[in-house]
């Protein structure tokens, strides 16, 4: 690496807590990659979600489909969220689709036929282990008195829980 280079990645490394914030750059350090591994987790959840939305079918098609829709667009509505506040703390946050396949903890689905249920129950199982996750990145936040993200995270949980609740109640039956 030119020393050039070195000093612009230095400077990248720094600059990136010029933001004003009274939390310590731990605080901002961890706070910033719990949000940056939501974010990805939410992008992963979204994909997954628009392409059961997508490749649906039988007896129960349209309510599915628009169900898994609704499910999308409110999962979607969470990612500027969580990363204009990992901006606002003076952290980063992803930047392409390799990042977020280096921080999601959900796995992907890339089957070419899924049934119904199996579509179901996988993102029952993702908004549960989601919500998990959310409490966890909770957890840093009290630990760090981060009292702006801990809400727009426990808005996220009740979210979360909602889509997990429908998603349970419908298997139930299948």
């Amino acid at each position: 690496m030119r020393k050039n280079d070195a000093t612009q990645l230095k400077r990248q490394e720094t600059d990136s807590f010029d933001t004003p914030t009274d939390l310590s750059r731990d605080a901002v350090a961890e706070i910033s990659s719990g949000l940056r591994q939501l974010l990805a987790d939410v992008f992963a959840l979204y994909m997954k979600t628009k392409n059961f939305h997508w490749h649906m079918s039988g007896r129960h098609f349209r309510d599915y489909h628009l169900l898994l829709d609704e499910h999308s667009t409110q999962i979607f509505a969470m990612t500027d969220d969580i990363a204009e506040r990992a901006r606002k703390i003076g952290g980063a946050t992803l930047r392409s689709i390799s990042d977020i396949t280096q921080h999601q903890r959900l796995k992907d689905n890339n089957k070419e036929v899924v049934s119904p249920q199996e579509m179901l129950a996988e993102l029952s199982a993702d908004n549960q282990q989601l919500t998990r996750s959310l409490r966890a990145a909770h957890e840093i936040c009290d630990r760090h008195n981060d009292v702006a993200t801990a809400s727009l995270i426990e808005t996220w949980i009740d979210e979360t829980e909602r889509r997990t609740w429908f998603l349970s109640e419908i298997i139930r039956d299948l």
